[in-house]
């Protein structure tokens, strides 16, 4: 059936559900996991710089160790499953887009993944990141809700 799942991650409370999820449908099918998390440039806008208090470094510091937290929870949840994964962090402007990237570079034939991310305005767009993979995949997704 599937032979490798690719699990996008956001940290969220539901992503870490579809995590558990895709995990162990991949022990179920003898698959391997690849996780990914898709870090957004920083896009910092003001008429006023001095108000700027963290740099383009700084943010992308704290993006890589989000991303690095969010996909260590992948790999020790795999591990306790016995399941092979590969993780990986990629900065890009459209999230959806990174996802289906990878998992069409990597050859997955699996998008699990969680129908909706964080709260608030975070949830509207990384909703919307749920649904634009589900509308240009080519490759089938199961979404956790």
């Amino acid at each position: 059936m599937y032979k490798h799942i690719l699990i996008p991650t956001d940290g969220s409370d539901l992503s870490k559900l579809a995590i558990q999820h895709g995990i162990s449908l991949a022990k179920a099918t003898k698959a391997r996991v690849t996780s990914i998390t898709v870090i957004t440039p920083s896009q910092l806008f003001t008429l006023e710089p001095d108000i700027i208090t963290e740099t383009v470094e700084d943010y992308k510091k704290h993006m890589v160790a989000f991303a690095t937290k969010c996909l260590d929870q992948v790999k020790t949840a795999a591990l306790a499953q016995d399941v092979s994964c590969d993780v990986m962090y990629v900065e890009h402007d459209h999230p959806y887009q990174a996802i289906i990237d990878a998992a069409t570079n990597q050859h997955c034939d699996l998008i699990v993944m969680a129908s909706h991310g964080r709260r608030g305005i975070s949830a509207v767009v990384l909703g919307s990141e749920t649904v634009k993979v589900l509308t240009h995949s080519t490759i089938p997704v199961l979404v956790y809700r």
